[in-house]
C-alpha cells in the first residue's frame, strides 16, 4: 500500500514484538539512508490482531491481497503482477524462508500449481466486485478490534485476558479492546440473568430504573467505565448516567441495611 503494509505472521514463539522491532526499525534505517531522509519512518506502533484458525486466516489473507484493488491503486487484472504482494512470488515461485502458503490455501482447497493460482485469481476478482460478500467475511472491521474469529472464541479470549492484571506488548488500543470485550460479556450474561434483551435496552429510557441498575450490576462485576455503559446501554451521556448509577448503589445500599 501507499502508507501502509499488511502482514499475516505466524511465530513458533512469543516473539512478535521483537520480531515486529527489528522489521520496522531495519525497514526505517534503510529507508532514510536510501532518501538521506531522517527521524521516525512510522506515525506510531503496528497494530496486531489475534486469528483464530485456518477460516479466518484465510479471510485474513484474502483481504490483504485484495487491499491494492479496493483502495483503487490496480485493477483486478493486475493482482499477479504487483511486486509488492506476496501473491506475486508465490504465482511466480518466487518464495524465500518464511514465506509460506500451505495452510490457507490447502484449506480453500487450492493446489499450488499454475491453475491452482489461476483459480485463486479468478476467486478474488469475483469477490472485489461483491460487496455484500466482503462485509459477510468482515472486510470492514479487518484492520480493527484486537482479534478475528468466532464470537464465542473472542469471548473466550477476552475472559482470559481479563484475568490478568497486566497485558505486556499490547499497545493502549489492544488492550482497551480486550476490557471492552470483557464488559460486554458481563453485560450479556446480566441481561440473560434479568431476562432481558437488546430490545428492552433501545425502547427503555435512559434513567429507567431497571436498566440503570443492570449498568451498576456491569460497573461492579467488570470494572466497566462510566462512558461505556452510557453509550452501550442508552444511559444519555456520562454525567446522567454517573449520576443514575450513583442513585442506583445508594438506593441498593439502603435496601441492604433495611
Amino acid at each position: 500500500m501507499r502508507n501502509h503494509y499488511h502482514l499475516a505472521v505466524e511465530t513458533p514463539e512469543p516473539n512478535l514484538v521483537e520480531g515486529m522491532h527489528w522489521l520496522q526499525g531495519t525497514l526505517a534505517t534503510r529507508f532514510n539512508r536510501f532518501r538521506k531522509e531522517r527521524g521516525h519512518l512510522f506515525q506510531g506502533r503496528y497494530q496486531s490482531l489475534l486469528i483464530e484458525n485456518n477460516d479466518a486466516l484465510c479471510r485474513v489473507v484474502d483481504y490483504i491481497h485484495l487491499n491494492p484493488v479496493r483502495a483503487g491503486i490496480l485493477t483486478p487484472a493486475q493482482l499477479a503482477d504487483f511486486r509488492w504482494s506476496s501473491l506475486r512470488r508465490f504465482i511466480k515461485n518466487e518464495g524465500f524462508p518464511g514465506l509460506v502458503a500451505s495452510d490457507w490455501l490447502t484449506h480453500k482447497g487450492i493446489d499450488s500449481t499454475p491453475t491452482g493460482w489461476q483459480n485463486y485469481i479468478d476467486y478474488l476478482a469475483d469477490l472485489v466486485g461483491d460487496e455484500a460478500r466482503q462485509k459477510e467475511l468482515g472486510f470492514d472491521s479487518m484492520s480493527r478490534g484486537w482479534a478475528i474469529g468466532t464470537a464465542g472464541w473472542r469471548k473466550a479470549l477476552a475472559k482470559e485476558f481479563s484475568q490478568l492484571a497486566l497485558t505486556p506488548g499490547l499497545a493502549v488500543e489492544e488492550t482497551r479492546s480486550l476490557r471492552e470485550a470483557a464488559w460486554e460479556g458481563t453485560l450479556q450474561h446480566v441481561l440473560k440473568e434479568a431476562v432481558c434483551t437488546e430490545a428492552d435496552l433501545k425502547e427503555s429510557g435512559k434513567t429507567a430504573v431497571w436498566k440503570v441498575d443492570l449498568a451498576l450490576r456491569v460497573r461492579q462485576n467488570s470494572g466497566a467505565s462510566i462512558a461505556w455503559l452510557a453509550n452501550r446501554m442508552g444511559l444519555g451521556t456520562p454525567d446522567t448516567a454517573r449520576c443514575q448509577i450513583s442513585l442506583a448503589k445508594k438506593r441498593r445500599m439502603q435496601g441492604g441495611h433495611a
